[in-house]
């Protein structure tokens, strides 16, 4: 698929010929690219419909998302790093997180630069529905400022809860999504500049991620999956 993927489209069993239409039992498993890991989904069986108005009828059961989520996050992929020579809208610095938030106008009274650290904890839960899955997403973000010899100084840590939508297209024979963001939620997880009201940080962080997160996830996804 990628650089981080790879997908199994081996048969299970051989083909099953009938009259009207040839069955074909294809395994879908996504692994990390370069080594098999075991997943911990079981696979559940599922027919397709009868219908008889296209040639081919191709479908997708939630194990094969589950697996490509896992796939992913043991890569690495939903971990993420934005500093402010990459930030697309505007400058993150101390400034204006100390504009918002008095703690940190005390604690560093010098403007510094600012590089956010995202991780997922846990592997996304897939859930899928009618031509889109939802992925729930638990991990948290690292407020760094960033000093003049170029290390970093942890400001807070915040714990994120993000619910997320990917609708789903088949073009040029891929598989194709498009990562919509439905819902974010931050708690206070750690902080050295003292205790705040997460609230006041709520709106610019959903900005940076609506403006950063989800913008290179799309192109990523973009790319699409590879079909059989």
């Amino acid at each position: 698929i990628d650089d981080l993927a790879e997908v199994d489209y081996s048969l299970n069993s051989l083909p099953a010929v009938f009259q009207p239409f040839i069955d074909l039992d294809l395994k879908g498993i996504i692994s990390p690219a370069g080594k098999y890991i075991d997943s911990p989904y079981m696979a559940a069986p599922f027919t397709i419909p009868d219908q008889s108005d296209s040639m081919l009828y191709l479908a997708f059961s939630e194990y094969f998302f589950q697996t490509s989520s896992f796939a992913y996050y043991t890569a690495g992929a939903f971990n993420m790093t934005i500093a402010e020579e990459i930030c697309s809208y505007f400058n993150i610095s101390t400034e204006i997180f100390g504009s918002i938030i008095p703690e940190v106008a005390k604690y560093s009274v010098t403007p510094y630069p600012v590089m956010l650290k995202l991780m997922a904890t846990e592997v996304p839960v897939i859930s899928l529905e009618q031509d889109s899955f939802t992925a729930e997403i638990q991990g948290f973000m690292e407020v760094l400022a960033v000093l003049p010899d170029s290390t970093t100084q942890l400001l807070f840590t915040m714990n994120i809860a993000a619910n997320s939508s990917i609708s789903l297209n088949v073009f040029d024979q891929k598989l194709m999504g498009s990562l919509c963001l439905n819902r974010l939620q931050f708690s206070l997880a750690h902080s050295n500049v003292g205790f705040f009201e997460v609230s006041l940080l709520e709106n610019i962080l959903s900005y940076i991620i609506q403006t950063e997160v989800i913008p290179s996830a799309n192109a990523k996804l973009s790319k699409g999956f590879p079909l059989p």
